[in-house]
Formats: structure tokens, C-alpha cells, sequence
């Protein structure tokens, strides 16, 4: 075979290495992460968002001792397919912080007029720990506009045999709120949050890095911050009212149920095929509450495949 001519191969070398540098740069654009905020439901939401997509957007809730920070690893990874939007919740990190509001249901109304502010007619929706309630409230309220939903490792208030969960000797810090906890906890956020990243992980040398620790106890040390949270606690009676409601009416759409292996196990996957009759339950072995930093590389691949599917 005659060979091509040095020209025509330098041309064809330029033009390929043209392509592959458009290429990243979509890609590294499509997982650009941008910081915003937005008035909705009588508060300012701070939230991130990134990438682009025809799918409906995904919307990720974090949960206690953690903000809208802890999506930063899976996004990138979602953000050539779909829109990710990545919310601080009320009262968490850079979103304003009220002196009420603060139970799921609320949580939800929040969350879904921000996406409403944002032109979305439907969402998938993931939430951890205190945002899997949220998640929840949030498919439960508005069900024609879930595709999808993903719940990860605490439980439901009101569904089930929930205090069993709720009153465990572990679980101290359900009832601690008020002024004196407040005076405890004051200028040593980090000390307190130090319970839940160690003694919530399967191993507490390998749970939320130093870094993310540091950041999340400045964010909670934001005026406003500590008191904001202990009301997600506070409001668990009534959360757990409201559940009861609306486990009444079972959800239809694909539920995935992620549980550390340490942590919440099969209840929580229990509890989900109480309030929905699509549930996939999967147990992330190894892991304790911490799913996104203690094994991700058993969630975030579950995660994308999960979100990936179309919706039906």
C-alpha cells in the first residue's frame, strides 16, 4: 500500500489532535461546577450546578454535618448526560437559615421550587441521610414529577417500626437542641461533628477526609448554623406524622435504596418497600453511614447506573 503523503498525514495528525482537545474541553465544560443562589418558598437557596443533558435533572440532597459539598465526586460524573443540581439545604451552608421550617415536607417545598424557578417540569432526586427525608417528602408531594429516586442510609421517620431506630442508645443527639447544647457546641462545631464522622463509619481512619471535615465545621460555624441543624432533628415528631400520611399512598416510580453494611443494613431497605412497590435495596458492603467517602467505589457507580436509566 502506497503510503500517504507527509502533508496529507501531518494534516490528519493536526486535525485529530484538534478533535481530542474539543473533546476535553466539552467534557471538562459539561463538568464545570457553578456556585448559585436563588429566592424560593421565603429563602435563599445556595446550590451547585453543572452539566447538560435532554434527560431530566438530577437533583442530589446531602444530608446532617455535611452540605451541598459532598456531590462534588459524583457530578462530574453525571454532567455529560444530565443537568445536576446540587442544593444547600435551608438552614445548611451558604442557604439561609430561618427560625422555622425546618420539617422534610418544607424541606421538599423548598427544593421543588427551586426547581421549578429553574424551568424543570420533572426530576430524578437522590438524598442522604437527613436529604433522603427530603427526597422522600419531595416524591411523595409531587409524584407525577419524579422519575426516579434514590435513598441513602438513615431511615424514614413514621414508617415502620422507626423507633427503633430513632431511640437507640447511639442516637443521643436526636434530642439534643436548645440553648444549653447550643452554648456546648459553640466555637467547637468541629469537636461535636467529630461524633458523627467517626462513630457513623465503619472505620473512622477512612471516613470523611480532613479537608471536607475542616470545611464543614466552618460552614456550620456560619451565624445561624448550629441551631439550623439541631431543628432537623427537632422536627422528626412531626416528620414522623407526616410520613405516616403519605405512606398511605405508595409511590410507583423506580426506587433505588443504597445501605452501609455498618450502618443502616436492611432496615432502611425495608422500610422504602413500605412507601413504594419499585424498590431496588442494595447493601454497600463494608461501609458504614458514610457512603460517598467510605465506599465510592461501590455508590458512585451504582449511582450513575441507576440515574442513567431512562426514564419509563
Amino acid at each position: 500500500m502506497k503510503m500517504l503523503p507527509r502533508s496529507f498525514r501531518r494534516a490528519a495528525t493536526a486535525l485529530v489532535l484538534m478533535l481530542a482537545v474539543h473533546a476535553t474541553a466539552q467534557a471538562a465544560g459539561s463538568a464545570s461546577i457553578q456556585s448559585h443562589t436563588a429566592d424560593v418558598n421565603g429563602v435563599t437557596l445556595h446550590y451547585l450546578q453543572a452539566g447538560q443533558g435532554d434527560e431530566s435533572p438530577v437533583v442530589l440532597l446531602h444530608g446532617y454535618a455535611e452540605t451541598s459539598h459532598m456531590w462534588r465526586p459524583l457530578m462530574p460524573q453525571l454532567a455529560d448526560r444530565h443537568v445536576v443540581i446540587a442544593p444547600d439545604l435551608r438552614g445548611a451552608g451558604q442557604s439561609s437559615k430561618p427560625e422555622g421550617g425546618y420539617d422534610k415536607k418544607t424541606l421538599a417545598q423548598d427544593i421543588h421550587a427551586l426547581v421549578k424557578s429553574l424551568g424543570y417540569p420533572k426530576v430524578k432526586i437522590v438524598g442522604h441521610d437527613i436529604g433522603l427525608m427530603v427526597a422522600y417528602a419531595y416524591a411523595a408531594q409531587y409524584p407525577d414529577e419524579v422519575d426516579s429516586i434514590v435513598l441513602m442510609d438513615a431511615f424514614l421517620p413514621g414508617v415502620g417500626d422507626w423507633t427503633h431506630v430513632w431511640l437507640l442508645r447511639d442516637l443521643w443527639h436526636f434530642h439534643f437542641y436548645g440553648e444549653t447544647p447550643l452554648k456546648l457546641v459553640d466555637g467547637r462545631e468541629r469537636t461535636y461533628f467529630e461524633h458523627f464522622w467517626n462513630d457513623f463509619a465503619a472505620d473512622r481512619t477512612h471516613s470523611v477526609p480532613e479537608a471536607d471535615r475542616q470545611f464543614y465545621a466552618s460552614e456550620y460555624a456560619r451565624p445561624g448554623g448550629m441551631r439550623a441543624g439541631f431543628e432537623y432533628f427537632k422536627n422528626f415528631e412531626q416528620d414522623a406524622k407526616d410520613f405516616a400520611g403519605f405512606a398511605k399512598t405508595p409511590l410507583h416510580m423506580p426506587m433505588l435504596v443504597l445501605s452501609g453494611e455498618k450502618a443502616g443494613g436492611q432496615f432502611l431497605i425495608d422500610q422504602a418497600k413500605l412507601v413504594d412497590t419499585n424498590v431496588e435495596g442494595v447493601i454497600v458492603k463494608g461501609s458504614g453511614h458514610w457512603l460517598m467517602e467510605e465506599a465510592p467505589q461501590q455508590t458512585i457507580p451504582a449511582l450513575v447506573a441507576f440515574l442513567d436509566k431512562p426514564a419509563t
